[in-house]
């Protein structure tokens, strides 16, 4: 199942530099992506229409692309502008091109019928332009459905067990947390609380821990907005104010989890780790390192499940008591999927 009418992150920005062509498949469709040498970005069908040649193996001349088989060009919007010792330009040379919109140090890419592509309402990544705040941007190819990862990211019941060495921490705190799920039909909150916790190591190298903390984590999932999981994690000293917004005393993580469809088997896992650990502590390059050790062991994992569902395709996962946030991500995808005319938009 896809869900082709939202906004996915098709790359970083700097992934695409001026005169440059990146290739990718999203949702099972070949896409070549590349900006002018005035620096706009586009987005094609991956396939010359002359002779099915994939354009990313070609070259950017100015404001056009140019296929490296024949010298066919096309421009930003899929228009066949010349044919090499060719006057006539049929229709059918044309080739389709996807809407896309940069913000936030994102390229985001919409793959369902071009007329209902809002850019405005593309959600927010703040944490990427702000100076209080230090990022790292990561690039994964997951050998997993897209939902489970999403799955992965409501559910993190499962981090003092997979990330042990890393986020981890004590199991009974996180089976035993104060969790609150909210659910409105468009988006999913998952609020977690975790008091007088005893701080994973990378808590400890972050906020220079001495004691136990107050630790909370709080994931948003609104798929209409931007196929992305933002989650703002972080720990206080215990007793300081961390459940009533005071959080200057502390350090606060901002992982944004951008979920992107390849195939129905792999996926694009693009996310960024971003924190008000200060830059000049050196805080930032420790964490940063650390939780790309976390995010190898969700991936791992992920590859793991997969192979497991691919032996037995139709066998039915068996629910337990965690899966309250999970069951209704799931409802919401299941929703946008089911208001989508899958046929007229994949024909």
């Amino acid at each position: 199942m896809f869900i082709y009418n939202t906004w996915y992150v098709a790359a970083f920005a700097h992934e695409v530099a001026p005169g440059k062509v990146l290739g990718r498949r999203f949702l099972d469709r070949p896409v070549a992506l590349f900006r002018t040498e005035d620096g706009e970005i586009a987005a094609l069908e991956d396939r010359c229409s002359h002779r099915a040649m994939p354009l990313s193996a070609g070259h950017v001349d100015g404001q056009v692309i140019r296929c490296c088989y024949h010298g066919v060009e096309f421009d930003k919007r899929g228009a066949c502008t010349r044919i090499p010792n060719q006057s006539r330009i049929p229709a059918a040379a044309n080739v389709r091109s996807y809407p896309v919109v940069e913000k936030d140090h994102l390229i985001w890419i919409w793959m369902g019928e071009a007329a209902l592509a809002d850019p405005d309402i593309i959600i927010d990544n703040p944490e990427h332009n702000d100076p209080s705040w230090t990022w790292r941007p990561y690039n994964f190819p997951v050998k997993a459905n897209w939902q489970l990862i999403i799955d992965n990211i409501m559910d993190l019941t499962h981090v003092p067990y997979i990330h042990a060495r890393t986020i981890g921490g004590n199991p009974e705190q996180h089976y035993g947390a104060d969790t609150k799920v909210e659910f409105d039909g468009r988006k999913v909150t998952l609020l977690r609380k975790m008091p007088n916790s005893v701080p994973p190591k990378s808590y400890i190298d972050a906020g220079g821990f001495k004691g136990r903390v107050d630790r909370w984590q709080e994931v948003r999932f609104e798929p209409g907005i931007g196929m992305t999981c933002r989650v703002n994690a972080g720990g206080c000293d215990v007793g300081t104010g961390a459940y009533e917004g005071k959080r200057d005393n502390g350090f606060m993580l901002a992982n944004n989890h951008f979920i992107t469809p390849e195939t129905e088997t792999t996926s694009h896992y693009l996310w960024t780790i971003c924190t008000t650990a200060s830059k000049e502590s050196g805080v930032p390059d420790v964490l940063f390192d650390q939780f790309f050790d976390t995010i190898t062991e969700d991936e791992e994992t992920l590859a793991a499940q997969q192979l497991r569902i691919d032996d037995e395709p139709g066998r039915a996962f068996v629910g337990i008591a965690s899966d309250g946030a999970v069951n209704q991500a799931r409802r919401v995808l299941e929703a946008l999927q089911s208001a989508e005319d899958v046929g007229s938009i994949a024909a």
